[in-house]
C-alpha cells in the first residue's frame, strides 16, 4: 500500500474551502476503543486492507486537526497544514503495528508532526528572510536604503538587484516582508464606527467555550495525562514521589526537603530527579 494508493481513497481528509464545515464533519466521525483499532490495524497489516487503513486514517483527523491548530502562529493556511498533517497520518498508519501494545494516536504524533514541520520550513515567509548569503545581504542592505528611498521604483529594483547579484523577485518579496506591520487587535480609542468594524476585534470569532472544541480539548489532555500515567508508572517508587513532589505537586518541594525525608544529601536528590527525568522522557518517547 502506497500514500498515493491510500490518499485517492480519502477525499474527506482534504479540508475544502470551509474549515468550519471540515471540522464539522470529521467531529462527526466515531472514535474507535482499543479493540476496534487493533483489529483493524491486524486486518490492514496480514491482510492490506484499505477499507480499514481508511477507517484508521478517518477516525483519527480530528487530532491532526487539533495538532494542526498549534501552528496557525507561522501565517500559514489552516487548510495546508490540516493536509500536510493528514500525510503524516497517512504514513504512520502505514507503519502501525498493533502488536506492540500502544494507541494509534501516540504512534502518529511524531509522523503528523514532522510532515507539518517539513511544510513550514518549506513555506513559512521568515525562514525565506536570510537563508544565503546573497539574502542576508539583501536583508541588511534593503532595510538601509528604504530609509532613505521609500517604496523602490523598477529602476531602483533592478539595480539593486543587479548589485547584490540577486533577482528582481527576491528584492520585490524582501521589500514586502520589510514594509509589513501587525494590527491592534482591537480598534484605537478615536476609531470612527467603519474603523471599529475592520478592527479583528469585531469578527474574530472565539471558540474556546464553543462545546464542541471544550470537548476536544478535554479528549486531548486525558490522552496526555494518560501517557504522562504511564511513563510515570516505569518508575520506582522513590523516583516517582520525588517527581511528584518537585514538579506535579501544587506546592513544590526544595530539594532539602526531600533530602530529609530519604535521609540522604540535597545532591543525591538532585541525582535522582535527574535521573528520573531522563527515564520519563525516554517512556514517552517510547510510547509515542
Amino acid at each position: 500500500m502506497t500514500s498515493q494508493t491510500l490518499t485517492l481513497n480519502l477525499q474527506l481528509a482534504v479540508p475544502g474551502q470551509s474549515i468550519e464545515g471540515y471540522a464539522q464533519a470529521i467531529r462527526a466521525i466515531p472514535m474507535l476503543t482499543s479493540d476496534e483499532e487493533k483489529a483493524l490495524a491486524v486486518r490492514l497489516r496480514s491482510e492490506e486492507d484499505l477499507e480499514a487503513a481508511r477507517v484508521l486514517v478517518m477516525s483519527h483527523l480530528r487530532f491532526v486537526m487539533h495538532i494542526a491548530h498549534s501552528y496557525r502562529g507561522y501565517g500559514l493556511p489552516q487548510a495546508d497544514l490540516i493536509q500536510e498533517g493528514n500525510i503524516g497520518l497517512m504514513k504512520a498508519v502505514k507503519r502501525f503495528d498493533p502488536t506492540v501494545g500502544v494507541r494509534l494516536v501516540s504512534f502518529a504524533v511524531h509522523w503528523i508532526r514532522a510532515e507539518i514541520h517539513e511544510y513550514i520550513l518549506r513555506n513559512w515567509r521568515i525562514v525565506k528572510v536570510a537563508t544565503t548569503k546573497s539574502q542576508r545581504k539583501l536583508f541588511f542592505n534593503l532595510r538601509s536604503a528604504k530609509k532613505h528611498l521609500g517604496w523602490l521604483t523598477n529602476a531602483e529594483v533592478e539595480s539593486v538587484a543587479k548589485d547584490l547579484g540577486v533577482s528582481t523577485k527576491d528584492v520585490l518579496e524582501m521589500e514586502t516582508r520589510l514594509t509589513m506591520h501587525d494590527m491592534a487587535f482591537d480598534a484605537p480609542n478615536d476609531a470612527d464606527e467603519e474603523n471599529e468594524m475592520l478592527a479583528p476585534a469585531a469578527y474574530l470569532e472565539d471558540i474556546r467555550y464553543d462545546p464542541a472544541t471544550m470537548i476536544e480539548q478535554a479528549e486531548w489532555d486525558a490522552h496526555g495525562n494518560k501517557q504522562l500515567k504511564q511513563a510515570l508508572d516505569q518508575l520506582d517508587l522513590r523516583s516517582q514521589d520525588i517527581l511528584q513532589k518537585r514538579w506535579l505537586g501544587d506546592e513544590k518541594a526544595t530539594l532539602q526537603e526531600l533530602a530529609e525525608q530519604y535521609n540522604v544529601s540535597a545532591e543525591r536528590i538532585r541525582q535522582i530527579e535527574n535521573n528520573a527525568m531522563k527515564k520519563l522522557k525516554k517512556n514517552l518517547l517510547t510510547a509515542i
